[in-house]
């Protein structure tokens, strides 16, 4: 058994639970769920972050005190991820006694080593980062890169701590333990970061009073990320019940495994800040967190989330429209971990009608259709495999153990991925052995016998499918298996549920066969409810924007001062009939276009379908993506690997049939019969973007 401690970054308290925050939550909770499955004892902490500046200003804004207002918002974010079917061990608070108490303990610890001592800073302060910035840093207006809004000068007297005595160390650390840091970009950016050289850095404030008070120092409070960083240990030496838990944290406890899960942006406090201060506080580089693993940033519908277009995304009115499973696997799927991604509304549809219901929702149906037909709705006695069952097994088997350590890995999408090939796999499974035929057989026992083998292989299948959707579909998962007349699934300390995934059903056991998990979505139903789901944008926003580009002469007074030289040019009328008119696109839609360089690696022909070949194509990712084109009547699947192509990497995936769904689309003209495709020349690198 092995421990497993997985974190959230604790949320501020400045703003309300959005989808950008239900996905670092949901990610967490997906990965807690799966070391459970794997036996472990694994442990998941969320909670908020509720001091600082920024929190002292906006209850002042508001009228209300710094307490009462993270009261209210804090309990906005427990009460939202149970309905995300986040189960989190523990909520910690960076204002509870346990946690102040634990980081003035190691305030402490670190002023009695020597590394923090008295001074007076002066620099730029962006109040939505909660700290300093440099003048590099800095873009032109003295914008801070990531809120865009100026940052303030501030002069204080202060503590600091010796951050520059571990430039070094990190460093050092850095190259001894490569997965400290991921992905590799970020890693890539700190290690960056720290060659360029650390400066002592500022861990109190005396500006404001929202905060932990320095001890003996009450003047001071102490800086927000000093204070928030420490709360991955202290809901350790003081659980929710007054437990000592410390027994998840590397080293302390025997096999832990401690990982933190953040965002991009704040992947410097993390992997910098964080290591400095435990390593300033006595602990060993064994005692410091095993992964520090940043994931970018969401787009909706391809645009960036901005209070002013009003288009962020409340994941609870979402997950209550789709159900929580829904939006949990499309986050899990859709968003390759550790890149930037775009929820895209439609997209999401077209994945739930491609890979749940006619995918896994269709294998569910039409296995339990055919027990229901032949067998009286049970598991019949017979059971001799043939080198088609061999086969099948063989290659599952693979999928299951790719997706375990695509899991292991910290890559939810690419083990969603392995695990929907084996549901793939599955389908195409039935249409190859063919019940319907089989039991024709004039030989009606053995027709029958040939039967119950096919269903009772596709019960294992099924079986093993309900376990492993259960980090990312923990509701559909109960349902699925209650409808295959088994448990939900109860992960125990010590038991690996993946160790016997396909074990077949005793003889005679019994279904419950219900409604469809993942009835498909129709036109019409997808249409109301993208109305339903779709932010509306400002339009006063838009219309103030449009207004601001016209020229001035806007009133006949501004008109009659232009001269006839200054006066604005009509533009020539276009022909509402050229096809040029008709296809004109704003420039921002094409923008939302992701064209990218590929470079493909395999390809074969899909059987039944003589247009078609299967492409796996390389552009960038950690893993080639699956890729069904229409290429087959002009190209032999072999002329086409090594081919540089353009590929649309944000094109919602498409279901052929079969258990075939691409994801993507190759750029080519022409018939069928005589394609020209779109390549690149040169040695351009996988994923390169087109602009």
């Amino acid at each position: 058994m092995a421990r497993f401690y997985v974190t959230t970054p604790i949320y501020y308290v400045n703003d309300v639970p959005h989808l950008g925050t239900a996905y670092s939550t949901i990610v967490t909770d997906a990965l807690r769920r799966y070391h459970l499955l794997r036996g472990d004892s694994a442990r998941m902490l969320t909670g908020t972050d509720e001091h600082g500046l920024k929190i002292e200003r906006v209850a002042h804004e508001k009228g209300t005190t710094p307490q009462r207002w993270a009261d209210e918002t804090s309990a906005r974010f427990r009460a939202a991820w149970p309905k995300l079917d986040i189960a989190a061990d523990d909520f910690i608070r960076t204002t509870e006694p346990r946690h102040t108490e634990f980081v003035r303990e190691l305030w402490k610890t670190i002023e009695a080593k020597g590394d923090l001592y008295e001074g007076e800073y002066e620099d730029w302060y962006c109040v939505g980062c909660e700290s300093f910035k440099t003048e590099k840093e800095l873009l032109p207006g003295n914008l801070c890169p990531i809120h865009l809004k100026p940052v303030e000068r501030l002069k204080e007297k202060t503590f600091f701590f010796r951050l520059s005595k571990y430039e070094k160390i990190l460093l050092e650390l850095y190259a001894r333990k490569p997965d400290f840091i991921a992905p590799k970009e970020r890693r890539n950016e700190i290690i960056s970061f720290v060659e360029g050289g650390l400066r002592d850095l500022s861990v109190s404030r005396t500006s404001f009073k929202w905060g932990i008070p320095v001890p003996g120092h009450d003047e001071h409070v102490m800086f927000v990320w000093f204070d928030a960083l420490a709360n991955y240990m202290s809901a350790l030496k003081h659980g929710p019940n007054g437990e000592d838990l410390m027994a998840y944290w590397p080293k302390l406890g025997s096999d832990a495994r401690a990982v933190h899960i953040v965002g991009k942006d704040i992947i410097r406090f993390h992997a910098v800040y964080w290591p400095a201060f435990l390593l300033a506080a006595g602990f060993t580089e064994d005692e410091l967190p095993s992964q520090v693993y940043a994931h970018g940033f969401l787009t909706i519908d391809g645009m960036k989330m901005s209070k002013a277009l009003r288009n962020g995304v409340d994941p609870v009115r979402l997950a209550s429209e789709v159900g929580p499973d829904v939006l949990r696997y499309h986050l899990l799927r859709a968003i390759a971990f550790g890149q930037d991604g775009d929820f895209d509304h439609a997209a999401l549809v077209e994945r739930y009608n491609a890979d749940l219901g006619k995918n896994l929702g269709n294998l569910l149906n039409r296995t339990l259709g055919l027990c229901a037909k032949y067998t009286g709705s049970k598991v019949g006695p017979g059971w001799a495999p043939t080198p088609l069952e061999d086969d099948l097994f063989a290659a599952v088997k693979i999928h299951a153990a790719d997706a375990a350590n695509e899991w292991d890995s910290i890559a939810p999408h690419r083990a969603l991925e392995a695990t929907w090939a084996i549901a793939s796999a599955a389908n195409q499974y039935v249409d190859r052995a063919a019940p319907w035929a089989a039991v024709k057989d004039a030989d009606k026992e053995r027709g029958q016998a040939r039967v119950e083998t096919i269903l009772s292989t596709l019960l294992s299948l099924l079986g093993a499918l309900s376990i492993m959707i259960w980090p990312a579909m923990p509701q559909k998962s109960a349902a699925m298996r209650k409808q295959l007349g088994l448990e939900p699934v109860e992960p125990r300390t010590g038991h690996d549920l993946f160790a016997n995934l396909f074990a077949l059903r005793a003889p005679g056991e019994a279904f419950s066969v219900g409604a469809p998990l993942f009835p498909v979505i129709d036109k019409d139903t997808e249409k109301a409810l993208l109305e339903r789901l779709v932010p509306k944008t400002d339009a006063s926003a838009a219309t103030d924007a449009a207004a601001a580009a016209t020229p001035a002469a806007a009133t006949p007074a501004a008109a009659a001062a232009l001269s006839k030289n200054d006066a604005p040019t009509k533009p020539p009328e276009a022909d509402p009939g050229s096809p040029m008119t008709r296809s004109l696109i704003a420039y921002d839609q094409f923008g939302a276009v992701d064209l990218r360089v590929g470079v493909v690696v395999s390809a074969e022909r899909v059987q039944k379908k003589d247009k078609l070949l299967q492409l796996k194509v390389d552009i960038g990712e950690e893993s080639p993506r699956s890729i069904i084109a229409g290429l087959a009547k002009t190209f032999k699947p072999e002329e086409l690997v090594g081919k540089r192509v353009i590929v649309v990497a944000n094109l919602a995936p498409r279901d052929f049939g079969g258990g075939f769904v691409s994801f993507g689309m190759l750029l080519a003209t022409g018939p069928s019969e005589d394609l020209t495709l779109a390549t690149v020349t040169g040695n351009v690198a996988p994923g390169a973007r087109l602009k």
